[in-house]
């Protein structure tokens, strides 16, 4: 007896969530590496870029995406959409052994709570029609309400890049993840429609030759470099354990709610239904505070030190000694 097809998304949906978890910890000791021998990512720097460890993550992440992305061919986003939620535990366990990164209790507690919210908010989301081709997806995607959704996501983006970053980038964690949530809720998007453009090209409907495919091919690369800039800044300024359950949180809601404008599916909704999703999205808010309340952030060296290593000679056996100049501002 074959396998039907809900198993193999329900399969593929748990490998992805493995990989994508271990990912961010991969990542996250490339980035460690990566800043002790020079410019750290959270500053502006791009030697993680010759980190193997960093690039391990990155191709497994390229795998559970691909993976994901394969889950939904065979089963609904209501299988497949909530099982994201178990790269945030992986992630959090793995970041535990591997990083020493401690969860508080509280913490635990907004986890959960990131975690049922955002479950609940998914089994009660509108159901979407599946567009038949890319011409489609361009005649929703231009319609006036998304226009709008899409225009205010630019602003905000480039208000979080050019005014929030600079100041705030560094210590509040919705900075970073904002942009890579409301820059990932287009990605979606964008992905959809060329993997309607693959699967219709495939059955015999060429869909490369027009214009609309490759836009949003384009916009999608876009995105998903903005995105992986900005989630390795923030998993190289905040606890990984902390980074993956918010992002988790910001980037399944930003996607319902574009899903949802572009698709026109809420006015099928009950009433029991929408009181559900409210009920999601106050757990979701409620878990978001209480992770970022009670995050155990890294610690910054002090103004005004500057601190190097001096090897010794290891035939002397002389051990490696941590030097530290103060700046004379503090004399």
């Amino acid at each position: 007896m074959g396998v039907s097809e809900n198993s193999r998304g329900l399969i593929l949906a748990v490998a992805s969530s493995v990989f994508i978890g271990a990912s961010f910890i991969l990542k996250k000791k490339g980035l460690k590496r990566a800043g002790a021998n020079g410019t750290r990512a959270g500053v502006g720097g791009y030697t993680y870029l010759l980190e193997p460890l960093w690039w391990a993550g990155m191709v497994t992440m390229i795998v559970g995406e691909i993976a994901n992305f394969v889950a939904y061919v065979y089963a609904p986003a209501v299988l497949v959409t909530p099982l994201g939620a178990l790269s945030i535990i992986i992630s959090a366990v793995l970041a535990h052994f591997m990083l020493r990164e401690r969860l508080q209790k509280m913490g635990v507690v907004g986890c959960v709570s990131c975690v049922v919210g955002s479950v609940v908010i998914v089994i009660h989301a509108p159901q979407e029609h599946t567009p038949s081709s890319v011409q489609e997806i361009w005649a929703l995607a231009t319609q006036p309400a998304f226009l709008i959704y899409a225009v205010a996501t630019l602003l905000i983006v480039l208000a979080l890049i050019l005014y929030f970053e600079p100041r705030c980038g560094q210590t509040n964690i919705l900075v970073y993840l904002g942009i890579c949530s409301l820059m990932g809720s287009i990605t979606v998007v964008s992905i959809k429609a060329i993997g309607i453009a693959i699967k219709l090209t495939l059955e015999g409907i060429n869909q490369i030759a027009y214009p609309q495919t490759w836009f949003f091919l384009s916009v999608a690369v876009i995105c998903v470099i903005t995105q992986l800039n900005y989630l390795n800044r923030a998993l190289d300024t905040f606890n990984a354990a902390i980074v993956s359950p918010v992002y988790y949180v910001m980037f399944t809601t930003l996607t319902i709610i574009a899903s949802a404008i572009m698709f026109k599916d809420w006015s099928g909704q009950d009433v029991s239904s929408i009181a559900s999703e409210i009920c999601g999205f106050i757990t979701v808010l409620s878990g978001t505070i209480i992770l970022h309340a009670t995050r155990e952030q890294e610690p910054a060296p002090p103004l005004g030190t500057v601190t190097w290593y001096v090897s010794g000679d290891p035939l002397k056996g002389i051990e490696e000694h941590l030097i530290t100049v103060q700046s004379s501002e503090e004399q």
